[in-house]
């Protein structure tokens, strides 16, 4: 994707269509365009609306202006990433102004500024989109003044499109390439044309609103999250940012605690703490319905729910509203990443949460599970989507030479059986055997220098457990059994060097193959017990997206916080902070 971030063209519903969506917007109200047109505009190039032609000089300072990249008017100047598609789209208009007739804004200019004075419903900032600004914008044109001048005309009109097309492209793929973050998301299909855009679905559009409504993600989960946002913005206004009391020892059930009254206001707030609860205002003491709601609070923060408040409890029931806030703008970010793929029956894996769904054509939850993701140091599980091909009871485990050279080697280097007592082999890059017991000086040189390499037997040892899911990939991840159990029912769950392991691999075979023939769950059981590997090709390839999401809102509408244990969340914010233009 250029750096002029262009967007995928997608057809849109009808005008009439649209109009039977939504009313106009009250903005617009008693404005639609004049039908006596100023002897100072010309028709449009998309046959339709008139528009505000320009002077000489004012058509000068326009393509000035563009060929630039820069008006100072605007709250963020800089918008060379957008000159190419913003000289396009005066182009078709012969550079005469899109969003002013007679010197008054079009109805159409209106309904987008109402739009983008509300984007932090979207999770966007309005300030990005001058929204302190176009008050005395407006104040400058028709028919707040009589006369206006053309010069501001000239800016209104060209601030609104640079606007525009930040707003439509930032709801619609986000703001930042997410490959500046090594994530794999990219996706093409994605693009829109957007001087056409604007032209054919904007500025002659009845309904504005409804017709920018379809350039935003349409999956279930971010419109829950977009709902979310809504409760949490009030609350985080309401909210008087009080700290709860530190502790010097974990507080239990039954023990007295001064910060109780704000505890029960707060979890009351975010609803863990029921509306009827009685919690008595006299008696500072934690118990009954407030620990209960404690416990609420700790699943729906990735903790154990114990009641118990300690450290780590008292910390996140401090975080600020405001804060949550703000996780869930970057959660919303990136959900405008993802690509269209995601929309067919995925299987979706969430590193933050440490869980796996699959869906199905409808997008309700056919199969999910908690899993182990790759360890926060050194082992990032990375993001990107792929396609599922195969699966393969009985796997060997190719071991990456880092990890032969970085683990095994060592081991080797002390006990020569060692290779031997695990289920390990020496092989050649053909996979021919070269020693399967005792491993001598010349084979472990072999293996340092990376001319030969290991491999684990199938078997319940096998560190892939009895079967793996391959999704090929440039990274070599892929999601597996594993014969280390005892890691699911940790709460934080970042223990891989960067693979999926998986809760229950056999329910994923199940679901993953019911397109199959003959692939019921006796077959699956049996295949993963068999005596050697067996590969298995999906009937239909399946969509895989590995994301990273600290915010998760479910179907029953509960909203789930995780912590950023990659720190892709404070990266996202580091560069959103520095504004336009973002990296693309």
């Amino acid at each position: 994707m250029t750096v002029s971030r262009l967007l995928q063209r997608r057809i849109l519903p009808s005008r009439s269509r649209i109009a039977a969506i939504l009313l106009l917007m009250a903005i617009s109200c008693g404005c639609e365009p004049r039908a006596a047109i100023s002897a100072q505009t010309q028709p449009a190039n998309s046959g339709g609306t008139s528009t505000q032609s320009l002077s000489p000089e004012g058509q000068e300072w326009l393509r000035a202006a563009i060929s630039g990249g820069s008006l100072p008017d605007l709250r963020w100047p800089n918008f060379s990433d957008y000159s190419k598609h913003v000289k396009k789209f005066y182009d078709l208009n012969q550079d005469s102004l899109w969003w002013v007739q007679g010197m008054e804004p079009t109805a159409q200019a209106r309904q987008v500024i109402a739009l983008l004075l509300q984007a932090d419903q979207k999770g966007l900032s309005a300030d990005d989109y001058d929204a302190s600004r176009w008050n005395d914008r407006l104040a400058k044109l028709k028919p707040a003044i009589a006369q206006p001048a053309e010069a501001d005309a000239e800016k209104f009109d060209l601030a609104l499109t640079v606007c525009a097309m930040r707003y439509i492209s930032d709801l619609h793929i986000g703001k930042v390439n997410p490959k500046h973050f090594a994530f794999a998301l990219d996706d093409e299909s994605k693009k829109y044309e957007l001087a056409e855009f604007l032209r054919d679905h904007v500025v002659n559009e009845s309904n504005v609103a409804a017709a920018l409504a379809q350039v935003e993600p349409q999956y279930p989960g971010y419109r829950r999250t977009m709902q979310a946002l809504q409760s949490y913005l009030e609350l985080a206004r309401k909210d008087d940012g009080e700290q709860l009391p530190p502790i010097t020892k974990p507080i239990l059930p039954g023990d007295p605690y001064s910060g109780v009254p704000r505890l029960t206001r707060l979890l009351r707030s975010v609803g863990d703490l029921p509306p009827e609860a009685n919690v008595p205002a006299d008696q500072p003491i934690y118990t009954g319905a407030l620990v209960d709601a404690v416990k609420r609070f700790q699943v729906r923060h990735g903790r154990d729910a114990n009641g118990r408040i300690d450290t780590q409890t008292l910390a996140d029931l401090n975080v600020p509203l405001s804060r949550r806030v703000r996780q869930m703008q970057l959660t919303l970010e990136r959900w405008r990443w993802l690509p269209d793929s995601y929309q067919r029956a995925p299987i979706v894996a969430n590193i933050p949460e440490f869980r796996l769904r699959a869906y199905d054509k409808d997008f309700n939850v056919g199969v999910t599970m908690n899993v182990v993701v790759g360890k926060a140091y050194g082992h990032n599980t990375p993001v990107f989507s792929d396609t599922m091909e195969y699966v393969i009871f009985r796997p060997y485990w190719e071991v990456p030479p880092s990890i032969t050279r970085a683990e095994l080697v060592p081991h080797l280097q002390r006990d020569p059986d060692y290779l031997a007592k695990k289920g390990f082999e020496v092989v050649d890059s053909h996979q021919n055997l070269i020693a399967t017991g005792t491993v001598n000086g010349e084979v472990l040189g072999q293996l340092r220098a990376g001319r030969l390499s290991v491999r684990q037997k199938p078997g319940p040892k096998n560190s892939l457990g009895l079967v793996k899911f391959l999704f090929p990939n440039s990274y070599n991840v892929y999601m597996h059994d594993t014969p280390a159990t005892e890691f699911f029912a940790k709460s934080r769950r970042d223990f891989s060097h960067g693979c999926i392991r998986l809760e229950r691999p056999a329910d994923l075979a199940a679901w993953v193959l019911r397109n199959n023939p003959g692939w019921n769950p006796d077959r699956i059981h049996a295949a993963m017990n068999a005596d050697s590997p067996e590969q298995v090709n999906l009937a239909h390839p399946i969509p895989v997206l590995i994301l990273y999401a600290t915010v998760i809102v479910l179907d029953d509408g509960l909203v789930h916080f995780y912590d950023d244990i990659y720190g892709h969340d404070a990266s996202l914010e580091k560069v959103l902070a520095s504004g336009y233009p973002y990296p693309w």
